[in-house]
């Protein structure tokens, strides 16, 4: 067992610069874990401004000066903030509550529907799950409903925090924009002068997470505009509540769009009946699925490198049960990470065991 350790430490840790990374990566991933909630608007702003400094970098190619550029993103991103909270978020709470005040009459038209399954398919469908199901749905719409009707003054902590992360994060924006090149020297400066492969590893994840993020908050913004149009078009109710849906259904690859389809589909099939319109509505949206999968995404991800279905799945299952919707959200992005550390992580040679003489 000792020679097996010894074998492993010289083949992959015989570089002190991957000692020193291997410790820097378990120590992050450590630190994010047990501080991870409490600097949590830190992290966000850290993200929010890496998702801008691609913006910022191409209007100072464009001649833009550096601090003008930057005062010039930071006004869009507060208009955007701006817009999010007193425009969408508003609408979208609504829409919210008027689903829950909805939800017996659509429990009671789902309890029609599924008692009609048994009937024309008793030897697949039981009564008895059909009761389950039902049971199981009502109680998850009475726990929702009993949630937004307690939501009052006990919630007023909860408020006064988010009213300060609200002002927090647009100034820890503003300074990860500004002083980008003092922070990246800073720590620059705690690790070893000669890192080619930390330099190596950057470079990948550099132009692949930036790629990535970037590019999905740009399909997210696409596909929930599109989407909302649409819906609005076609008379869908709740339209900006499914379009948010739908817009973040594609931070989780293949799984997103299977999970979203039931919400449309059931609220649209409450809503229209199994008729001309309900097919409408799903042609929309099936349209919006494939144009997303099969024009937007390779023309905002063309540069990110494809990671197998498999290790997506894995990646989503493993980082969201860290990090929940963070780490949904950044699978992609940390498993790209890991792909480039792997690729170059320095191996060093077994040496050849000496020959057996005859």
């Amino acid at each position: 067992m000792v020679r097996i350790l010894r074998g492993l430490a010289h083949k992959y840790f015989s570089d002190e610069e991957a000692v020193i990374l291997f410790l820097l990566l378990v120590t992050g991933t450590v630190f994010v874990i047990l501080f991870g909630a409490m600097l949590a608007p830190a992290i966000a702003s850290l993200i929010i401004a890496f998702i801008l400094q691609g913006l910022v970098a191409k209007l100072h190619k464009m001649g833009v000066p550096e601090l003008v550029a930057i005062i010039g993103v930071f006004v869009v991103f507060l208009g955007v903030l701006v817009g999010f909270i007193f425009g969408l978020l508003p609408l979208i709470w609504t829409q919210v509550s008027n689903l829950a005040g909805e939800a017996p009459r659509i429990i009671r038209e789902l309890q029609s529907y599924l008692e009609l399954l048994p009937e024309e398919y008793p030897h697949l469908i039981s009564m008895e799950a059909v009761d389950t199901v039902y049971r199981q749905v009502s109680a998850e719409v009475a726990h929702l409903t009993q949630w937004l009707v307690s939501f009052s003054l006990s919630s007023i902590p909860d408020l006064v925090a988010l009213l300060i992360y609200m002002v927090l994060v647009p100034i820890l924006v503003f300074f990860f924009l500004k002083d980008r090149r003092v922070l990246v020297a800073s720590i620059g400066r705690m690790l070893p002068p000669q890192r080619p492969m930390m330099v190596r590893i950057w470079q990948e994840v550099n132009l692949q997470c930036a790629n990535y993020v970037r590019g999905k908050a740009v399909e997210i913004l696409i596909v929930g505009v599109v989407t909302y149009a649409a819906f609005k078009l076609l008379g869908m109710p709740y339209a900006a509540l499914l379009s948010l849906l739908v817009g973040l259904s594609v931070v989780i690859p293949y799984i997103g769009a299977a999970v979203v389809t039931i919400p449309v589909a059931v609220i649209a099939l409450f809503a229209f009946g199994w008729g001309t319109h309900f097919i409408w509505v799903m042609v929309a949206y099936g349209i919006i699925q494939a144009l997303d999968g099969n024009v937007l995404v390779p023309i905002l991800f063309s540069e990110v490198n494809n990671l197998h279905p498999v290790a997506i799945i894995v990646a989503v299952l493993f980082f969201g049960g860290i990090w929940g919707l963070w780490g949904v959200f950044f699978a992609i992005p940390l498993a790209t990470m890991l792909k480039a550390v792997f690729a170059a992580w320095p191996v060093k040679e077994s040496e050849p065991s000496p020959a057996v003489s005859e």
